[in-house]
């Protein structure tokens, strides 16, 4: 039996009559439907999330932690349910669901201990001078289908952290975990505080144009957030824009090629490769090259492609019928040019499901679509390069800056590398790190503003400055 789902709206369960379905990319079954909203319920949704910041933006810290951290425990209680659901609605294994599911609750957790403190500018016989941050209002929020939990999550918390209130809009592709969360929250957060509603893309430049929402915090495509841009222009809405990337990783000739291996492997490979922030094009020193793309491949022989659900399945399905369809297109530009594969290459069109088999080219042109694009899929290209140089420069030549890795046993090097990348976010030795204290965004056009830490907490805020002058006579 399908489940129907419904929306959040001033503290409330909303359904609408009109609704749209949920299809499980594993198996292409119908597993949800959810209401389908227009300007109606958005009206209704932002009407609330005013009224409410009337009285939310008044609230202490401690009242703002205290709901957070409820946030996070019924996340947290509920999680094996949470997991469940999620692999369905967007297809990455159940470890990796888990790891999102307990991420986002402790995300929550850790956002909740943050505090925007006055500065203090000036304080002398002639007079005191401070900044205090206060709340840009109403939010909304837009969320990307690949993590639609944390993504949701990360957009959620420091809106009422800061003494916003949100108006959020889950992925038409993967809005049931969200919607059951909001379920879940309805008692915990103050009515009106936080709205969750669901539609077609429609109801995203509605959102973005809505002349009661002050604020737009929005993951996703490059080409999307220029949209964005141009829909919040009107009224100078504030935006915080995290967006495409492609992210380039630089391995040394002192890399310890089967220590590396499995490690590259999956920051191209987790969650279907289908992540912001992995690596899409990895360089190679031409000393380790033959050795180590060999033991990526072999390695990748051995993880398993399939359904989520199902024990030992390593990579799962791309998670709707519009990307999958993308990546086989990108891998059919590699066959038309004549590129080398290392392994993969095949896709089924006639298999249900949306699979695309591990793929890994072997040292394609710099000029390719495979590594001059955002694959957003299990395919990844590997690129020989002779000196540092040439690789950061290389990792450069892309109009994105989001994030990259260096590998190398030399961190002093690694570093002195890292600080000549282009990118919000450069890992030494590691993938995929992201720390919720820490500022995350990007360079060039893979975004505008921060996300996550204290950077991040303060775009939800205006900078308000109060000067008493001491020596005034009235």
């Amino acid at each position: 039996m399908t489940t129907t789902y419904a929306n959040l709206i001033d503290g409330e369960m909303v359904t609408t009559s009109n609704t749209f379905e949920v299809v499980n990319p594993a198996n292409e079954e119908v597993v949800g439907l959810v209401p389908s909203c227009g300007k109606d319920e958005l009206d209704r949704a932002v009407a609330a999330a005013r009224r409410a910041f009337k009285t939310w933006k008044k609230t202490s810290a401690e009242e703002r932690q205290k709901v957070v951290m409820g946030i996070s425990a019924a996340i947290k209680e509920n999680a094996d349910e949470l997991f469940r659901l999620l692999t369905t609605e967007q297809g990455k294994p159940h470890a990796q669901a888990q790891q999102e599911i307990y991420g986002a609750a402790g995300l929550a957790a850790a956002q909740s201990t943050l505090t925007l403190d006055d500065v203090i500018n000036q304080d002398d016989d002639t007079r005191l001078s401070r900044t205090r941050r206060v709340p840009v209002g109403v939010v909304g929020g837009i969320v990307p289908w690949n993590f639609p939990v944390m993504m949701a999550i990360q957009k959620i918390v420091p809106a009422l952290i800061s003494g916003c209130t949100i108006v959020l809009k889950p992925s038409p592709f993967t809005p049931l975990t969200t919607l059951r969360i909001a379920e879940l929250i309805k008692d915990v957060v103050p009515a009106g505080t936080v709205n969750i509603i669901t539609g077609p893309d429609e109801l995203g430049p509605m959102i973005t144009e809505h002349p009661d929402i002050d604020k737009i915090t929005f993951t996703g495509s490059t080409a999307t957030g220029k949209k964005i841009m141009e829909g919040a222009a009107g009224d100078l809405k504030r935006i915080t824009l995290e967006l495409g990337g492609n992210d380039a990783s630089i391995v040394l000739p002192d890399a310890d090629v089967e220590a590396v291996a499995q490690q590259l492997f999956w920051s191209s490979f987790s969650n279907a490769g289908q992540i912001c922030v992995a690596a899409k094009r990895i360089y190679i020193h031409e000393d380790i090259y033959d050795d180590l793309s060999k033991a990526i491949a072999e390695y990748a022989k051995t993880v398993v492609v399939g359904d989520g659900s199902q024990q030992g399945t390593g990579v799962g399905p791309i998670q709707n019928k519009k990307q999958f369809d993308r990546v086989c297109e990108l891998i059919q530009d590699a066959k038309d040019n004549g590129y080398q594969f290392l392994t993969g290459g095949e896709v089924d069109p006639s298999g249900t499901g949306y699979y695309v088999p591990i793929t890994i080219l072997d040292n394609p042109p710099e000029d390719a679509r495979i590594v001059a694009e955002e694959q957003f899929g299990p395919v990844m290209p590997l690129m020989k390069f002779g000196s540092v140089e040439e690789a950061i420069e290389r990792a450069n030549n892309s109009e994105y800056g989001l994030a990259g890795a260096v590998w190398t046993k030399d961190t002093d090097k690694g570093v002195e590398i890292a600080e000549q990348l282009e990118t919000g976010t450069v890992w030494i030795n590691e993938f995929l790190h992201i720390s919720p204290l820490a500022p995350f965004g990007g360079h060039k056009q893979s975004g505008i503003g921060a996300e996550y830490g204290i950077d991040g907490l303060k775009e939800f805020t205006y900078a308000q400055v109060i000067t008493v002058k001491r020596d005034a006579v009235v």
